[in-house]
Order: C-alpha cells, then sequence, then structure tokens
C-alpha cells in the first residue's frame, strides 16, 4: 500500500522552484569553464592580425586595441580581442576587393 501526501499549493510551488534552481545550480557546476584567452607577443600578434608590430604599437597608444603588459617594455595582446579589431585598414583586404 502507498501513502499519498496532500501538499498545499504554494508550498508545492516553493519546492518546484528550488528544485528548478538547485538543477541549474549543477548544471553550471559541471559546465567546464572556458579556456584562457591566449596572450601573444607583439612580433605574433602583428602577424595574425596581418599589420606590421609598428602599427600594432601605434593602434594600442592611439586606444584602438587593447595590449597587456608583460613586462617593463614588452607588450602582448589577447587573441580574442585582435580577433575583434576591425580590419578596415588593413591593406591585404583592400588589395583582395580591388
Amino acid at each position: 500500500m502507498q501513502t499519498a501526501y496532500i501538499v498545499p499549493a504554494a508550498e508545492w510551488d516553493s519546492l518546484t522552484a528550488r528544485l528548478t534552481r538547485l538543477e541549474a545550480a549543477e548544471q553550471a557546476r559541471q559546465d567546464p569553464a572556458p579556456p584562457p584567452d591566449e596572450v601573444l607577443s607583439t612580433r605574433a600578434a602583428a602577424v595574425h592580425i596581418g599589420l606590421s608590430q609598428d602599427a600594432l604599437l601605434r593602434a594600442r597608444r592611439a586606444g584602438r586595441i587593447q595590449g597587456v603588459r608583460l613586462n617593463e617594455k614588452d607588450w602582448g595582446f589577447k587573441k580574442s580581442v585582435l580577433d575583434k579589431y576591425p580590419r578596415r585598414y588593413h591593406r591585404a583586404a583592400q588589395a583582395q576587393a580591388a
């Protein structure tokens, strides 16, 4: 023989809401963290974006691209930032369009 419990509607709603929150928290805990963003040296970043090193550093000084200070004189650039950089001044793209 099975026992049945009658649960008031307000209590049932609070229990289902709690269960939903717990399931969402468990899912978030199980999802892997995104990999850390790769930091490229100035030379590698310039090759990646298709600019000279001087042009890349000028863009950083002008505030058009964000850099990461590696040491007192060297800068690094996050790959995700480089991928978002607008390439409207990129000469190779203009040469391909012509």
